[in-house]
């Protein structure tokens, strides 16, 4: 049995997740850099989780850097884009994954809560990928960002506005697809159903509901959501874009 180990799909490759920090971030800026990507990671207050997730990106060999930013400040956006890339040494993939969810009845919705869906789960995309854009190679760029299954459907009440931030994303990437597909930057969404985190965990108060409209009924893992990305940030996607790619265990089908 020959002892040379294969390729890793994204050996060379230099990676921002924003939100990285935990959850679902956490789990793509660890595969990325287990593929064999240098990867970059924003946070807003979780400073002691980015630092270490970095260290074990640091511990697989990669080099992991953890940047403080809010995504509510679209300055601190773009110097988080610039700064991923003079760290790392260029920028091959931005992956958009910072994203807030906040909901309840129509009557309850605060303009606070209404600009800070729109700030962190729209603009914050937006401006990340034009300033990624300056970076990114001709042909063999990534932008990939983390949409949601209820940017598609909306299959129960007191979530309007977060899916309607979501559906934004997803009509973005259809859009900006076709502003970089001229120099084969590619542009994704990947969305996700019910997957365990701390912000819908698998045994919270809504899981039942959310079970019942699976045609899996099972949640997803942050881990499939990396997966996903990884395929997508790899050479064997480079002939998808402009996709949604949905992760839900059936839940819109």
């Amino acid at each position: 049995m020959s002892n040379v180990q294969e390729p890793k799909r994204l050996s060379g490759k230099k990676a921002l997740v924003t939100g990285g920090s935990r959850g679902i971030g956490a789990a793509i800026a660890l595969r990325l850099a287990r593929e064999g990507a240098d990867v970059a990671l924003t946070y807003e207050k979780s400073a002691e989780k980015a630092e270490a997730v970095a260290k074990e990106i640091s511990g697989l060999g990669r080099k992991g850097v953890a940047l403080q930013a809010d995504s509510r400040d679209p300055k601190a956006v773009v110097e988080a884009v610039d700064r991923a890339a003079s760290e790392l040494g260029g920028l091959d993939i931005l992956v958009n994954n910072a994203g807030i969810a906040r909901g309840g009845p129509v009557g309850e919705w605060s303009l606070e809560d209404i600009d800070a869906l729109l700030d962190v789960n729209v603009r914050a995309v937006i401006v990340a990928s034009q300033a990624a854009a300056k970076h990114l190679p001709d042909n063999d760029g990534r932008i990939i960002s983390i949409g949601s299954g209820l940017g598609e459907r909306v299959p129960f009440p007191g979530v309007t506005v977060y899916s309607a931030t979501k559906g934004a994303v997803a009509i973005f990437t259809s859009g900006l697809a076709r502003d970089l597909g001229p120099r084969g930057i590619t542009v994704n969404v990947v969305q996700p159903g019910s997957t365990d985190t701390e912000m819908n965990p698998a045994d919270g108060e809504t899981s039942a509901g959310q079970l019942a409209l699976m045609a899996i009924q099972k949640y997803g893992t942050p881990d499939d959501i990396a997966g996903a990305v990884a395929w997508l940030a790899s050479s064997e996607g480079k002939f998808v874009t402009g996709a949604r790619i949905t992760l839900d265990g059936g839940a819109i089908a």
